[in-house]
């Protein structure tokens, strides 16, 4: 399912920037970035180490805020939000998928799964069922009673994967969710998010530094450098 070009704006940043101080010096890790995304598009964002990708999808997600210029969700700035506004965005609209896992040892997967919807304030029956779905759409039903060091690599990212779409949310934001996987493994991955991404209609933003396994899930794909778009990205074939 390619989003089409007329679906409405999701997100949108307009001149935005992040610095840090390193001791005494100022990096710029995002340098006046413009980005659209479109509700229901897949979007993958690639770049080498150091480009600016993280920093882009935290500050998407509501994990860090920007020294200049905005971030847009449905029209609405993030900067606006208020602290328990903007945790409410991070639990109800945002799942996050990162390159580490972030599993809870001594849990088995259907209870990792199921302690992201705690935060939901979702119990009881509602919490196991919910939790169990989101464990058979990642395939894992098998090993919902496993943990995490029973589990494979990919397994592993799956259950991670399951935690952040229990609750469905309309974006997914994923942070080299390949990474640590080798190529086949990473392939599954891919064709798994882009089967959630069909299935749930869920706005999905990755960034990774491997093209080729972007250019064969994502919608669109558009490159950073240095904090700068290089190139705004056409629909992929």
């Amino acid at each position: 399912m390619h989003c089409a070009s007329g679906a409405e704006t999701l997100i949108e940043t307009r001149d935005l920037a992040r610095e840090y101080r390193v001791g005494s010096s100022t990096v710029r890790a995002l340098d006046g970035l413009d980005l659209t995304v479109r509700r229901g598009e897949f979007l993958a964002v690639v770049g080498v180490s150091g480009s600016g990708k993280s920093t882009l999808l935290h500050l998407l997600g509501g994990l860090d805020t920007p020294t200049s210029g905005s971030v847009r969700v449905e029209g609405r700035d993030l900067a606006s939000f208020r602290k328990s506004e903007r945790t409410i965005y991070r639990r109800t609209m945002v799942g996050f998928v990162f390159q580490s896992y972030y599993l809870v040892s001594s849990m088995t997967a259907e209870e990792n799964v199921a302690l992201a919807l705690t935060f939901q304030g979702t119990f009881g029956e509602t919490r196991r069922s919910k939790a169990a779905e989101a464990i058979r759409r990642v395939g894992l039903e098998r090993r919902a009673d496993h943990r995490p060091n029973q589990l494979s690599g990919g397994e592993q990212q799956r259950v991670a994967i399951a935690r952040a779409i229990v609750h469905t949310p309309p974006l997914l934001l994923a942070d080299e969710p390949t990474g640590n996987l080798d190529r086949a493994t990473a392939g599954e991955m891919m064709s798994l998010v882009r089967r959630i991404h069909e299935e749930l209609g869920t706005t999905v933003v990755m960034v990774t530094h491997d093209e080729e396994t972007a250019s064969r899930a994502a919608d669109r794909m558009v490159r950073l450098r240095d904090g700068r778009l290089v190139d705004a990205g056409a629909s992929t074939p």
